[in-house]
């Protein structure tokens, strides 16, 4: 779990991603497979020669900001990257990566000794947020670094919890199913099937990358690996959303349905590998396997996703043991996948 520490740690908002694809480049170098690129900047890797083609996608983007305005007091304001909501950005930590250093800010609130009674209960709009990095003036601020267009991500730590199958970090989404093609590319051994293992950019802001590389790609298979929704807190609805419970093989979310022949033959194998899983769905939002599974001629298709709590936050948890049992899920699909599977799944 050592590179998903370094993997979410690293900044890369959508867009921005050089420095998680240069990571990632170099710990394919080690395991010596064949690359290849999209013109956005994904990263296709290849593994086997023959057979149906999979493609497993993980995106490398993170949701975050950018730098839209200094103000003449030197105050930060900011676009959101991808999806946020007001109330979680509230008196939080960012950095701005300038050219030559990281600078950190506050996203600054009045405090509630000076918000009307009426006012407090109310959602405060994007807009009139800001970030404070501690200066009297736009010039002041210009001398440090600050520029427009400059990235902004969420300042945070990795932190094994209580119970240290639990682990806290920024950008599980999507850098988990980063971390999960990793080692699928590590350690899967397809003899009927090739692999491509892709990393995309963009997913935040419109599965962009994912439908770039699947034209690259032309999958036979698509499988996206994301993050799910953790829904086993208070008031919350965990019915097949909990962590610690398997990977999650989606129904269907607002850009895919799981396709059921695909979603059968991942049950099986989880059932014949002493994998559990859950099923759940989600209405809103969707992964890479949206663009991935209507590029040519399209391709079955199925969402999996890490169950994880506080999702499009500073924060996030996840459990360990999702992580290896959707290796451990892929892994095993991988290495019995051939064309005679295929054909059943598209009759």
């Amino acid at each position: 779990m050592d590179k998903l520490k370094e993997l979410t740690l690293l900044a890369g908002i959508s867009g921005h991603e050089s420095r998680v694809k240069k990571y990632i480049e170099k710990e394919l170098e080690k395991i010596n497979v064949e690359t290849n690129n999209d013109n956005l900047g994904s990263i296709i890797a290849v593994k086997g020669e023959s057979g149906p083609k999979i493609m497993i996608a993980g995106h490398m983007d993170e949701i975050g900001l950018i730098v839209s305005n200094i103000t003449e007091n030197g105050f930060i304001k900011f676009q959101t990257i991808g999806g946020w909501f007001s109330q979680v950005m509230i008196s939080k930590l960012w950095d701005i990566h300038t050219k030559d250093k990281v600078i950190t800010g506050v996203s600054g609130i009045k405090p509630p000794h000076i918000i009307p009674l009426n006012e407090r209960s109310k959602a405060i709009p994007i807009e009139d947020l800001f970030i404070d990095i501690g200066v009297s003036s736009k010039e002041e601020a210009l001398k440090n670094g600050i520029e427009i267009g400059q990235m902004i991500t969420p300042h945070s730590e990795y932190i094994e919890l209580t119970n240290k199958d639990y682990i806290l970090s920024k950008a599980f989404d999507n850098r988990i199913g980063c971390h999960v093609v990793l080692e699928l590319l590590k350690e899967a051994n397809p003899e009927k099937s090739t692999l491509y293992g892709t990393f995309t950019v963009q997913e935040e802001v419109g599965v962009r990358g994912a439908k770039t590389s699947s034209y690259v790609v032309n999958p036979d298979i698509s499988i996206a690996v994301d993050t799910g929704v953790g829904h086993d807190t208070p008031k919350g609805q965990p019915e097949e959303q909990q962590l610690g419970k398997g990977p999650q093989i989606f129904l269907f979310d607002a850009r895919t349905i799981g396709h059921p022949k695909l979603r059968k033959l991942l049950k099986k194998i989880a059932k014949d590998n002493d994998i559990p899983i859950q099923e759940p769905y989600l209405r809103r939002g969707g992964t890479d396997a949206g663009s991935m599974h209507i590029s040519y001629k399209g391709s079955p298709a199925v969402s999996i996703g890490i169950p994880t709590r506080y999702i499009h936050s500073h924060y996030s948890i996840i459990h360990k043991k999702d992580v290896l049992n959707t290796i451990k899920l892929l892994k095993c699909f991988v290495e019995i996948f051939d064309s005679k599977l295929l054909n059943q799944l598209v009759q």
